[in-house]
């Protein structure tokens, strides 16, 4: 090597270095999604699951590098977010060790690596995102001296990462020949290329994720979000993540604010959201500057940034199709899947603000949607709001929401207008509430009604409907429910045992032990992944711990967040940890500020519209 030449690679920008040296971030690698550790911002790689593809990559690529073998150019070429460049850097395994690498940053530095003879053999030139070097003022250039140096000694290997769309670009033909082609030694360099496809889905390979996923929380939570385009999940979630929580631009808080909605509103129990819904739903998602300095076109704005491409491949609001036929439905949106995996991870312990449960009966129409919203918010303590939204759902013909209505009512000492809601459901054939109705008439002493309507109900043939008849006919006492008991969720199951276990050794240690404060968080880690998974019990049980160690404000504070993440049977024992009457909290439930709520009257769906009550604080709750 000539000193001219050394002089001219040692002056390169972009020097070659190890193969072994580079590291898949710093070769491209799109960062992925870290799975149920959704905290922290360290460089995620999952665990690489090979497809049919990467087998044929790794025949091309060793024979390639073998002593002898011609320079060689291999094209991956797929959609944005597919897997090209991580396909690309497991190929490298296949590469000896003392071959080196060199990645130019741009045309200008591929340039000027091949003037200074850059590429020796034993070489591997990477162009991840290779549209970029051939595309610019000088791409006709980079591609007329790779194809000089293509035609020279080997062993050299180029890999370079493509969309389809670009490919074509730079590999078709103009359609006359007297149109200029700026890419003419870019299409004679690429139709010489070795080109794999890249599958747009984990279709084929479902079965080999799953058997990995066991043991790779980022590849756990892609197939729990969408299995078959986990790569883009996997890719684009943390660019997701990105927009929502660190909104930029004018509208970009606006924006935020409507994810934010969106993921209350999936995780309660919706799946299409209407737009008139977010906009009402989105005020009491900022404060009060943000809300002052919005402009007149702040809801545009703010559907815009929400509606942005992310990496080519997802939006954060997605259109929905028809449901036959063809084009999106008007006004209606959802969320992007892993938007809302992350909204379940992140927000499971935030109950929704006012504006969120009142834009819900006045925008949605739906009352299934209705309904699985008073659930939630019933289950959260916020029984004005369930009550708003019970009456709304009933009134858009639900059923369910009917008896769930009544038995609120009854709950609340109103027998007799329990008996009321509930009679129209029962004479429609609603199970439900036909079980309802005969243990309302069997509590009030009315047997034979009693026993008429359980028996009509087991004719049914409902398992339910037939164990409460014949325990009524006993004279035995029916099970509280309507529903069999659902079996416990992960990481409920999971930990059920082991939690319990450590709440048995707690509550009879000694509180100022090391061991014992150990086991407490042992015990408070479980109970927040139970949490995390839908089962927000084990909260209540550690704010007992915590109560009996003495720690009432960590008790109160557990007590409240088990209530926000859905579990209503802390209610009482939030009640008694601030000294105040849990019967109060049971009948009223709580502000969403978490504070006893005032008085406030039941919706009624039987009462003419005009005449609807609007359930406003301060006003004496019916009895």
């Amino acid at each position: 090597m000539d000193e001219e030449r050394s002089a001219r690679q040692a002056a390169l920008a972009d020097q070659p270095r190890p193969v072994r040296w580079w590291s898949q971030q710093r070769l491209g690698v799109h960062p992925a999604i870290p799975g149920r550790a959704v905290a922290g911002t360290e460089f995620v790689l999952p665990t690489f699951v090979p497809r049919f593809h990467d087998a044929q990559l790794r025949k091309i690529v060793s024979a390639a590098c073998t002593e002898g073998a011609s320079p060689r150019f291999v094209v991956i070429c797929g959609a944005s977010c597919t897997g090209k460049s991580r396909s690309a850097c497991e190929v490298l395994a296949a590469v000896p060790d003392d071959f080196d690498l060199i990645f130019p940053a741009d045309s200008e530095g591929l340039l000027a690596a091949l003037a200074a003879d850059a590429l020796s053999p034993r070489t591997v030139l990477w162009l991840n995102e290779a549209h970029g070097y051939f595309d610019g003022p000088v791409g006709n250039a980079v591609a007329a001296s790779l194809l000089r140096r293509l035609d020279g000694e080997g062993p050299l290997l180029v890999i370079a990462t493509l969309w389809p769309e670009q490919m074509d670009a730079l590999t078709t033909r103009r359609r006359s020949p007297e149109q200029d082609n700026p890419h003419h030694k870019g299409r004679e360099l690429f139709q010489q290329a070795l080109r794999v496809d890249l599958p747009r889905s984990f279709t084929d390979d479902l079965d080999a994720v799953r058997h990995v996923a066991a043991q790779d929380s980022s590849l756990a939570a892609a197939l729990e979000t969408d299995g078959e385009n986990l790569t883009q999940v996997l890719a684009a979630g943390p660019d997701l993540v990105r927009h929502y929580e660190q909104p930029a631009g004018e509208h970009g808080i606006y924006g935020s604010a409507l994810m934010a909605v969106a993921m209350d509103a999936h995780r309660l129990g919706l799946s299409l959201l209407p737009q008139s819904f977010l906009e009402a739903a989105v005020p009491g998602y900022l404060n009060d500057q943000q809300r002052s300095q919005a402009s007149p076109n702040w809801f545009i704005g703010a559907l815009a940034y929400a509606r942005i491409f992310i990496k080519d491949t997802t939006q954060p609001f997605q259109d929905v199709p028809r449901p036959s036929g063809m084009g999106a439905l008007p006004g209606v949106l959802r969320l992007a899947d892993y938007l809302q995996y992350h909204g379940r991870q992140t927000r499971w312990g935030s109950c929704p603000p006012p504006s969120f449960w009142e834009a819900a009966p006045a925008h949605l129409s739906n009352g299934g949607d209705l309904s699985r919203l008073a659930d939630a918010a019933r289950a959260r303590g916020r029984f004005r709001y369930a009550s708003l939204l019970y009456d709304a759902a009933a009134r858009a013909g639900s059923l369910e929401a009917r008896v769930a209505l009544a038995k609120t009512r009854e709950y609340a000492g109103d027998r007799s207008a329990a008996l009321r809601l509930v009679l129209p459901a029962a004479e429609q054939g609603h199970v439900g509430a036909m079980v309802m109705l005969a243990l309302l008439h069997n509590r009030a002493g009315n047997r034979t009604t009693s026993l008429a309507v359980a028996q009509a109900a087991a004719k049914t043939g409902a398992p339910y409907a037939a164990l409460a008849h014949g325990l009524l006919r006993q004279g035995g006492r029916p099970p509280k429910a309507d529903m069999p008991v659902s079996p416990p969720s992960y990481p409920e199951a999971r930990h059920e045992s082991e939690f319990s276990d450590l709440i048995h050794s707690l509550s009879g240690a000694d509180a100022l032990t090391v061991g014992w404060l150990s086991r407490l968080g042992d015990a408070e880690r479980f109970a927040y992944e139970s949490a995390v998974a839908g089962a927000p019990y084990a909260l209540a049980r550690i704010a007992l711990l915590r109560k009996w160690k003495g720690d009432e404000q960590g008790a109160a504070r557990m007590y409240q967040l088990a209530i926000d993440a859905g579990h209503l049977g802390a209610l009482g024992g939030l009640a008694r940890i601030r000294n105040e009457s849990p019967d109060a909290y049971m009948h009223r439930g709580l502000e969403t500020d978490g504070s006893l709520a005032n008085p406030w009257t039941w919706q009624d769906p039987d009462s003419p519209p005009a005449s609807r009550s609007t359930a406003r604080p301060g006003q004496a709750p019916a009895t």
